[in-house]
Formats: C-alpha cells, structure tokens, sequence
C-alpha cells in the first residue's frame, strides 16, 4: 500500500520517513556508502518509487578533491569491469533501465556531463537490473575498482 497515487505517478518517497525526515532506504544508502567505501562520502538522496517492473535508476553528482576532465572519466568509466558507458556528443545516448540495463549485469551510465560550476564536479545517469545487480555484487565490484 502507498501513501498516495503510484499509477501514473513518481514518490518521492520509498520505505518510512525516520527521524531525520529521510526515509529508511535514504539512510541505508548513505549507512552502506560509509560502510562500503568511506565514512567521510558525503551523500544526499531522494529515493523515488517509480512504478516499474524492475531497475534502479540514479541521478548521481559526484565531486573529487581534484580538477576533473570528461577524458579522465570517459577513460576511467570506458575501463571499468561491468559499467557500459554510453556517450553521445550531444547527450542523447543515454540508458534507461527498460531498454539497457533489464536482463543485463551492467550497470549502464549515460548523461556525462561536467558541472556548470565547478571543474571538480560530473553529473551523470545510471541505471541498473536490481533483480541482477544486487547490492552484494555490486558493492564488491566497487571496492575491487577502488582498491585496483
């Protein structure tokens, strides 16, 4: 049962609100992204129930310490164990989790673009099989990249 309309719709809301008027899945991501990668990860979401047969899809910003160039993380994403990327010069070629990432154990990342404010920052779509890409996976495959 949703609290309101899902036909139709998108909820900005997925599992109960917490004290800190983030709902439980919310602080699980940020609790796992600690645990997973480092403590210090800043991380601000807003999980959106959508109704959908399966697939995750995320709007991700990322920030680093240093400078970034698109190169440097086409390179990096083109190199790195189960991403696909896509990238189109004009943005278009981007994945969606219907037509992508459903069937798929990659997870698939599109709309690559620098931030309009800050040469350290990247915006970027992903989207992925949650019924194929569970977190389990997903999590060690990360580290496996980080640790390389």
């Amino acid at each position: 049962m949703y609290p309101k309309q899902i036909a139709n719709n998108a909820l900005p809301q997925c599992d109960v609100f917490e004290e800190n008027r983030y709902t439980k899945e919310e602080n699980k991501l940020l609790k796992e992204t600690h645990k997973i990668l480092d403590p210090n990860i800043q991380v601000a979401a807003t999980c959106v129930r959508v109704p959908v047969l399966n697939g995750h899809s995320e709007s991700i910003h990322i920030q680093t310490k240093k400078p970034l160039t698109e190169d440097l993380v086409i390179n990096i994403l083109e190199n790195a164990p189960g991403i696909k990327l896509h990238y189109g010069l004009n943005g278009e070629d981007y994945p969606t989790a219907a037509t992508d990432a459903n069937g798929d154990y990659l997870v698939h990342v599109g709309r690559l673009r620098k931030d309009l404010w800050s040469n350290n920052r990247m915006n970027m779509w992903v989207v992925a099989d949650n019924l194929l890409k569970g977190a389990a996976l997903n999590s060690i495959q990360i580290a496996e990249l980080i640790f390389e």
